[in-house]
């Protein structure tokens, strides 16, 4: 059994291409189903796969009986758009080993943007119900996903991976603090009510600004979120003519194309009078068109420009690198074991059919012995010396079979089965 992996992310690929490759939650199942399909045109059947899609990264995590890397590349550069060229030059293929070890390391949070990170073990999760859902999760890739969140706990747990860890969110209110004196003096909104524009708001509201609204394609669950930090809710669609009234913007949705055109923020500018906005898009792809940050007093962050921000304590958590990796080499070392095993449970099985298909002749034969009156004693004894000449023949077999050489190995192999002496 192989497993392996494919992804980009915020180190190998911009922005603009990670787009591409985005996946929202409801997207998985049918993009799995797709994956799979393909799998089996190319006598690949049965690929277990699951598919982790956030801001900061797309991977493809695979597991068959063989090998197919170059096909999940060329499967996953087709469906975004691009040459399988340009797909290689951002991105990085794992197997076996190394693609546990990724999977192990992305579950800790050490291979985030913002190191140690707890937000993308949430975001694995869902990925692996939605494959579970879709029926591409089988037991090998089960097993890689939960030892890795297992690997996860352990790590926070055991070290300090995550202390003093600045998330996206806090990294956007930081930057907002730097352009505006007083956020209390300031209306904030927020496009989408997922988990990222949660947790944005979570952090703006506790700098108790004037007005937060919450802009979202389904009302009730943007009134449901704002209700929480006493804000109001209004509908996508009145977002451009209300654009103007608000002094800072982030955004997060799933939208395939951008939310916030050029034309609106110029529009929104003039009636402003040119008072600076602060725009954070966490989306990916973009919610806000790029050119927008061309703009005066308009101040566009995306997720890869809060980078550096984020990796404020950076450094005071690195030495807490270096024992996370400890238990992740540990977590490594169990599953490969336990893949290496996994090869074994055919012939296992086999043995196992053969020796109760043996028992059951022997048992049968027993009982009509016993129905004509045979004596017990008699029974048992034909009971087992019929099960061990069944046992010994293949073996008494293959001791005649073959050169004088291979009638050597064989013994060998016969003592260490059959001779071995109890300790």
């Amino acid at each position: 059994m192989s497993v392996w992996a494919l992804g980009l992310n915020h180190t190998t690929a911009p922005l603009d291409l990670r787009g591409r490759f985005a996946f929202a939650i409801d997207q998985i199942a049918p993009t799995l189903q797709s994956l799979r399909r393909s799998f089996g045109s190319h006598r690949h059947p049965d690929v277990e796969a699951a598919i982790i899609s956030t801001c900061n990264r797309t991977e493809i995590y695979c597991a068959a009986e063989h090998l197919a890397l170059d096909h999940t590349v060329e499967w996953l550069a087709e469906s975004g758009g691009v040459a399988p060229a340009l797909l290689r030059s951002h991105a990085y293929t794992l197997h076996d080993d190394q693609a546990a070890r990724h999977a192990f390391r992305v579950a800790a949070g050490l291979d985030s943007m913002v190191l140690g990170e707890a937000q993308i073990l949430g975001q694995m999760k869902d990925a692996v119900r939605a494959a579970e859902t879709a029926g591409a999760l089988g037991s090998t890739l089960n097993q890689l996903f939960q030892r890795s969140f297992a690997v996860a706990k352990e790590v926070r747990t055991a070290t300090e991976i995550g202390a003093h860890s600045i998330s996206m969110a806090a990294a956007a209110v930081r930057l907002a603090a730097q352009l505006f004196e007083d956020l209390k003096q300031t209306r904030v909104l927020f496009v989408g009510a997922g988990e990222m524009i949660d947790l944005a708001v979570t952090h703006f509201a506790a700098k108790e600004p004037t007005s937060i609204v919450i802009a979202n394609r389904t009302l009730e669950r943007g009134e449901k979120l704002a209700s929480r930090f006493g804000g109001e809710a209004m509908r996508l669609a009145d977002l451009p003519q209300r654009l103007a009234e608000f002094d800072i913007v982030v955004s997060c949705t799933a939208s395939t194309l951008p939310l916030i055109g050029l034309g609106a923020v110029e529009r929104a500018l003039k009636l402003r009078k040119h008072r600076p906005m602060f725009m954070v898009d966490l989306a990916v792809p973009r919610d806000i068109e790029p050119e927008v940050k061309a703009l005066e007093d308009i101040y566009l962050y995306t997720v890869d420009d809060l980078a550096q921000v984020v990796q404020q304590g950076h450094a005071s958590r690195l030495a807490a690198v270096a024992e996370a990796e400890v238990i992740i080499d540990a977590g490594v070392r169990s599953f490969m074991h336990w893949l290496d095993q996994r090869g074994t449970v055919p012939l296992i099985q086999q043995l196992n059919a053969q020796t109760d298909e043996w028992r059951a002749m022997e048992l049968a034969r027993a009982r009509k012995l016993l129905a004509k009156g045979e004596p017990v004693e008699a029974v048992l004894e034909a009971l087992s010396r019929g099960l061990t000449q069944k046992m010994l023949h293949g073996a008494m077999a293959e001791l005649h079979a073959g050169d004088a050489s291979a009638r050597e190995h064989t013994a060998q192999a016969i003592s260490r089965l059959f001779l071995r002496k109890e300790r």
